[in-house]
């Protein structure tokens, strides 16, 4: 769990966005299990004033929910992958994460594997038949037979995992930097790396990813925005305003932020969800 950056002024989306960029990353004990909120940026920041600038000219997206589902409220989400009317969902938290298949319209786990309790599941992603998870602090990441759940084995990677999503020949791989890697999914070297930057200035925190039409979709942890950001450059195409999509009556003690996001290629819809939310969502994009 992560405690939360601060943030920016509310109702200004441009500086709320990039101020989220360039923020020292906060790390809680692993068995904290609550995200305190942090105060806002004061109207005289400079640095909220020169990001608000630089975000002006990128695409501003909000959305408008299509369906509703329901949605464990006890899984910490951390990775979401939609497949043939399911979702595969990775879980956090030391000694709660877990491997999940779930389906759509009831929101009913139907296979579940749990990770042992010294790991802190993170992202997940779906290739070749192969399930791939990742781990926040272990450096450690696990393969399963998508059939069975059966573990099949383990891979490293340096520094910390986040989210993670493939485009059909590489993994893809954020660490909570403004640094995207590509992997080999056999030997899991680090094929290439991308910076993430709108306008020059970097996007950190990056977290839960979903490869989306060539793009690559990104929640920037700890807010209600998600980046699209071009693959080959890294460079930040837009970004998507979730302020509201779950309702304030929705929201117990322990809900947390938003995270995961799913893509069903065939009947082009879009999933958003959230840690320990009541409800997933099927949104539609339009242009703020």
């Amino acid at each position: 769990m992560r405690v939360p950056i601060h943030a920016a002024l509310l109702g200004a989306m441009g500086a709320a966005f990039l101020s989220l960029t360039g923020c020292e990353q906060e790390r809680p004990a692993p068995a904290a299990q609550s995200v305190p909120s942090s105060p806002p940026l004061s109207a005289g920041d400079a640095s909220a004033k020169n990001t608000n600038a630089a975000a002006a000219a990128l695409p501003l997206y909000t959305y408008e929910v299509v369906n509703t589902y329901p949605h464990d409220p006890g899984a910490f989400t951390q990775g979401l992958v939609f497949l043939d009317g399911a979702l595969l969902e990775s879980t956090g938290l030391n000694g709660q994460s877990s491997l999940r298949k779930v389906d759509l319209p009831t929101g009913e786990v139907l296979k579940r594997v749990e990770v042992p309790a010294e790991y802190f599941a993170e992202g997940l992603a779906l290739l070749n038949g192969k399930l791939f998870q990742l781990t926040w602090q272990n450096h450690k990441g696990f393969v399963y037979d998508l059939a069975s759940f059966q573990l099949e084995k383990e891979f490293t990677y340096e520094g910390e995992g986040w989210g993670l999503a493939t485009d059909g020949r590489s993994l893809i791989l954020s660490d909570g930097t403004d640094q995207i890697r590509f992997l080999d999914p056999a030997t899991f070297a680090v094929q290439r790396t991308i910076r993430v930057l709108a306008h020059d200035q970097p996007v950190e925190r990056l977290n839960e990813l979903e490869y989306i039409k060539g793009e690559i979709y990104a929640n920037v942890w700890g807010s209600d925005y998600v980046v699209r950001i071009d693959p080959a450059t890294g460079t930040v195409t837009g970004v998507i305003d979730f302020t509201g999509l779950l309702p304030a009556g929705d929201r117990r003690i322990d809900t947390d932020v938003l995270n995961g996001i799913a893509y069903d290629a065939k009947g082009d819809r879009l999933f958003i969800t959230g840690k320990k939310w009541p409800k997933l969502f099927e949104v539609r994009l339009k242009l703020k």
